[in-house]
């Protein structure tokens, strides 16, 4: 009965799949867990819940970790899901809970021949909020290759280090209090670095839901600002 409930989620998932531009496909999986396509390079972002969720998808090239909270750490999902070529990237708190792969903290970059992995700080800055993302643990990215630049928030408020972002093409923007930040202070930073498409996710917490039509209207004004919603729960 599992197996088939899964297989149904599966296909519903793969139906909610985002064509951005040739060569760049989203799809996403449950809260902060999403699969890209870029070029020919498979990312897997955060992922946990059950591995079998990730099997319609290409083995992974690259799994990214943001943090080391369970909605973005899995170590048994991460084993089932790596292969022998996989590139597992993520903060260094990260890396001693897996055992294994390419610890890349704040402010630092990889290069993998045409990817690079930008290292951007994410944490809170509300001084009641401060206890749940301190500064340093924990990793947004930037991926910069020949065509797109995109920019995966994990989970922080709108931090300094996120407005100074710029032509940044796909943003993908956390909102859920009291964890990470609300949908104004998410709206307000979009609008100051500009990223051509945004898409609101890990919007859903304990007891409070992210307003992303809330979001999508506070950019209405912006035209030169996208705002995508996906179907991430």
């Amino acid at each position: 009965m599992k197996k088939a409930v899964i297989l149904i989620v599966l296909m519903l998932k793969m139906f909610c799949l985002e064509v951005f531009a040739e060569g760049f496909i989203v799809s996403p999986v449950n809260h902060a867990s999403f699969v890209m396509q870029i070029g020919d390079f498979t990312f897997f972002v955060d992922p946990v819940e059950d591995a079998q969720l990730y099997r319609a998808f290409a083995a992974p090239d690259f799994i990214l970790v943001t943090d080391i909270h369970h909605d973005h750490l899995n170590k048994q999902v991460v084993d089932a899901l790596k292969g022998p070529k996989t590139i597992i990237v993520g903060p260094q708190a990260v890396i001693d809970i897996l055992g294994y792969g390419q610890a890349l903290n704040n402010d630092e970059a990889k290069t993998f021949g045409s990817i690079t992995i930008f290292a951007i700080p994410m944490y809170n800055l509300t001084k009641k909020r401060l206890q749940f993302h301190p500064k340093g643990r924990g990793n947004g990215y930037l991926i910069n290759t020949n065509a797109n630049r995109v920019y995966i928030s994990g989970d922080t408020e709108d931090i300094p280090e996120m407005r100074a972002l710029r032509k940044i093409d796909y943003a993908f923007i956390c909102m859920n209090l009291p964890y990470t930040m609300s949908v104004k202070q998410a709206a307000s930073a979009v609008l100051e670095f500009k990223p051509s498409i945004v898409y609101p996710y890990h919007y859903r917490g304990k007891n409070m839901v992210g307003d992303i039509y809330e979001f999508k209207a506070l950019l209405k004004g912006a035209d030169d600002i996208e705002v995508r919603l996906l179907n991430w729960y």
